[in-house]
């Protein structure tokens, strides 16, 4: 296997699945990620699947889900000789006669996803020998990832610390250019080593009628609590930026769809209790689109939600109990 110039985990996942293909055949190897219930490929040496980087998959379906709990050997020359590989989804949904799957472990071991490969094709016998070769790629691929995704920690707060300088002077959050250079750099990463990541986007629904009847001094003052609020919401590596007047953004980085949306109730608890009336769209990272198209997202969805009829009687209720 010829080395990577630069030996990190994404040229050195590259070169273990271009080796491995032209050493053990197989229409389709993958590096994955699994989160939840996803299954995603993070790269692919593909000769027949059509499945590239990005792609998502049903985790519960894949035969990798029944070889790391024990239910399937890790190498597999006649596939449908397994009954638990026989009976996996995934079967009825694409050919596969041949099979290897190998556990990537992240940091501190907790399982990470798969090195794996399929063929519609059965395989000789022999190749229950090439085991041992796809366990040693297997851990190598995860030490080099361990390595970098404790480096991923201290990149991430390094990025956070040099775009201080790029933070709003009214409440010492991140700007509009903060945000999307740290936005940019959070991608690459999620790309990488399929982190799932959350995009909010809240909106104050009445600043502009509080600047107009009570004076800028309020709406400063709104703002600035917001702000508070929001920071104090967010995690240490979490993102928090003003992009506009009125207009706030969170990443939460690393975050589940069970986190983010405990994330976004206790937003919105937390404003409520604050006498914030604000509309707040969110957005899951799909691996396929980005961060960028999150954002967009949670954008259109905070639209949606300060034109529902639920917001428009909060607000209305707020105006007749300030006397507005």
């Amino acid at each position: 296997m010829e080395a990577p110039a630069t030996l990190d985990f994404e040229s050195a996942a590259r070169a273990a699945l271009t080796f491995l293909h032209r050493r053990l055949g197989f229409g389709l190897w993958m590096v994955t990620r699994t989160e939840g219930d996803d299954w995603i490929v993070l790269q692919s040496e593909d000769h027949g699947y059509g499945v590239t980087g990005g792609t998502v998959f049903r985790w519960a379906d894949s035969f990798c889900s029944r070889m790391v709990v024990g239910k399937g050997p890790r190498v597999a020359p006649r596939s449908n000789d397994i009954p638990a590989y026989a009976e996996a989804p995934i079967a009825q949904q694409v050919k596969i006669a041949a099979y290897i799957g190998v556990p990537l472990t992240g940091v501190d071991g907790e399982f990470f996803g798969t090195l794996c490969a399929i063929d519609p094709a059965e395989m000789p016998e022999t190749l229950r020998q090439e085991q041992e070769l796809v366990e040693i790629i297997g851990a190598m691929l995860s030490a080099i990832l361990q390595s970098e995704l404790r480096l991923a920690v201290e990149t991430r707060r390094t990025e956070q610390a040099q775009s201080e300088a790029l933070t709003d002077a009214m409440t010492g959050l991140y700007n509009r250019r903060g945000w999307t250079r740290l936005l940019t750099g959070e991608e690459n990463r999620c790309r990488r080593y399929g982190h799932p990541a959350c995009v909010y986007v809240i909106d104050l629904d009445d600043l502009k009628e509080m600047n107009d009847t009570r004076g800028h001094f309020a709406g400063d003052e709104l703002i600035t609590r917001t702000a508070s609020l929001l920071s104090r919401l967010g995690r240490g590596q979490d993102v928090v930026a003003r992009v506009g007047g009125d207009e706030f953004t969170l990443l939460a980085v690393e975050c589940d769809r069970a986190n983010a949306e405990n994330l976004e109730t206790r937003i919105r608890t937390a404003l409520r209790d604050l006498g914030v009336n604000a509309s707040i769209g969110r957005a899951m990272r799909q691996p396929a689109q980005g961060l960028e198209a999150a954002w967009q997202e949670a954008d259109r969805a905070m639209y949606a939600d300060k034109g529902s009829p639920s917001r428009k009687r909060v607000s209305a209720q707020r105006r007749e109990v300030d006397g507005r």
